[in-house]
């Protein structure tokens, strides 16, 4: 092949290393840089100083950030409340609503595929006597309408389920799940980050009252998340302090990191059907490169209901960590987490029923706004050399052969 994945070389159009873990954490957008700039330098006030004019730049910025990241959902800027990431926002929105509204019931509604922040939050407030229902998903990764239907109690408070799969890319049915929650009077959270300008979410249309949002998944900041609120709607703050953003998330505010969000906003709100096309297209190139070449692969979760740029495939009788080691160029995550010095399989793709084999066998590849063509065929070429060659060594391949 021309341009090897295992030798370093390649061709004049591809830089080496080859980042496909946009899932992870994007690059900064340079168009998003130059508007957080100023804000590094001259214009350095604190949003909560009111008297003078370095406060209140600062805060007309803040206040301009609030409305673009509310445009992109369909809110109004008052339902925003800055955070420091999506972690703490989940946070903020499982546990503040939980508290809030402890009078009225203690059960939670969640899916065992949620992102460890939610999953956390939940177990945390199980040790303070709440009650949860987990729910399964199905091989596509889609949780069952009639089984949330059904988890339902006069106890339920909240139901929170994530509106695009970190993992295998999966969009749940969230105006489903909205209308159930509407209709008995129970909140729904989602944590929205994978799905923030990759496809269309509308708060109203999917009942939100809660969601939980980032600007590092979206070619923006590190440190800088949101949670949206919806009006009237009402939680316990879990950071005390100056009672900024409403009294609901003390603390100073990250000035060029929302103003860094707000930017990501406005350009993804404007260029996201275009960038979807475009970064479907190179995930479907990927996909049928390497189905072509290779058998004994399995693509996890379903294609229909799917982030534009995610693909997670299994590729069976190759070991994780060797396929891994083969692909050193190329950033993808596997599909096995180090944990206590172990590796484990992927709890996400086991819930989907997948093997251990098959799970620490598999790639997230997360494709973004600045992969290229070259670097898809780059990556398709590299990814079949090494499974082939580890296949030739598997005993396991050539008894299936």
């Amino acid at each position: 092949m021309s341009g090897n994945a295992t030798n370093g070389h390649a061709p004049t159009d591809v830089k080496l290393p080859i980042y496909l873990d946009n899932h992870a954490t994007t690059p900064l957008d340079p168009r998003v840089l130059e508007a957080m700039m100023p804000y590094f330098t001259g214009k350095f006030g604190n949003a909560a100083s009111r008297s003078h004019q370095f406060g209140w730049e600062v805060q007309t910025a803040v206040e301009t950030a609030r409305q673009q990241i509310a445009g992109i959902i369909g809110a109004f800027a008052q339902e925003i409340v800055f955070t420091a990431g999506a972690t703490e926002s989940d946070n903020l929105a499982i546990k503040g609503a939980a508290e809030m509204y402890r009078e009225k019931g203690n059960h939670i509604i969640t899916a065992v595929t949620e992102h460890k922040a939610v999953l956390d939050s939940c177990k945390r407030l199980e040790n303070h006597g709440y009650k949860m229902t987990y729910l399964p998903v199905q091989l596509d990764g889609l949780v069952d309408l009639d089984r949330l239907k059904d988890s339902f109690t006069d106890k339920t408070i909240l139901v929170s389920i994530m509106a695009a799969n970190n993992e295998v890319g999966t969009l749940q049915p969230m105006e489903g799940i909205g209308k159930l929650c509407r209709e008995r009077g129970v909140l729904f959270h989602s944590d929205a980050v994978q799905a923030l300008g990759k496809v269309p979410l509308d708060v109203n249309k999917m009942n939100l009252d809660l969601a939980s949002l980032t600007a590092h998944k979206l070619y923006g900041p590190k440190g800088c998340g949101a949670l949206y609120v919806r009006s009237g709607v009402r939680i316990s703050s879990q950071i005390d302090g100056g009672g900024q953003e409403r009294g609901m998330r003390s603390g100073t505010l990250n000035v060029p990191g929302i103003v860094g969000f707000g930017k990501t906003c406005s350009l993804a709100q404007e260029e996201m059907p275009e960038e979807s096309c475009r970064v479907a297209g190179l995930r479907n190139r990927l996909r049928d490169r390497l189905t072509a070449a290779l058998d004994q692969l399995a693509i996890n979760g379903g294609m229909e209901h799917r982030l534009p740029g995610n693909l997670n495939m299994s590729f069976r009788h190759v070991e994780g960590e060797p396929l891994m080691v083969g692909l050193k160029d190329i950033a993808v995550s596997s599909g096995a987490a180090c944990t206590s010095d172990k590796v484990e399989p992927s709890y996400v793709l086991k819930a989907l029923g997948l093997s251990d084999d098959d799970a620490q066998s598999s790639l997230r590849f997360g494709i973004g706004r600045f992969n290229t063509e070259a670097e898809i065929d780059y990556v398709a070429e590299g990814v079949i050399e090494v499974v082939s060659s580890l296949r030739e060594l598997s005993p396991a391949y050539e008894a299936k052969s």
